[in-house]
């Protein structure tokens, strides 16, 4: 039995205790910046310069 594929990819990190991750959503393309800052974090969705989401075209 083979394993499934994820459905996110993480495609950068930058930092460790206070880290920003950006992940991508692989059926949609659309892209997500993830920001840690201790015991906390949050997720969002990644804008452009004109306030569009960032999709990967892939």
């Amino acid at each position: 039995m083979s394993k499934k594929e994820e459905r996110f990819e993480k495609i950068y990190s930058q930092g460790i205790a206070d880290a920003i991750e950006i992940w991508v959503d692989r059926e949609t393309g659309v892209n997500y910046i993830y920001r840690q800052s201790g015991y906390s974090g949050g997720m969002t969705v990644l804008l452009d310069s004109v306030g569009k989401p960032v999709i990967n075209k892939e």
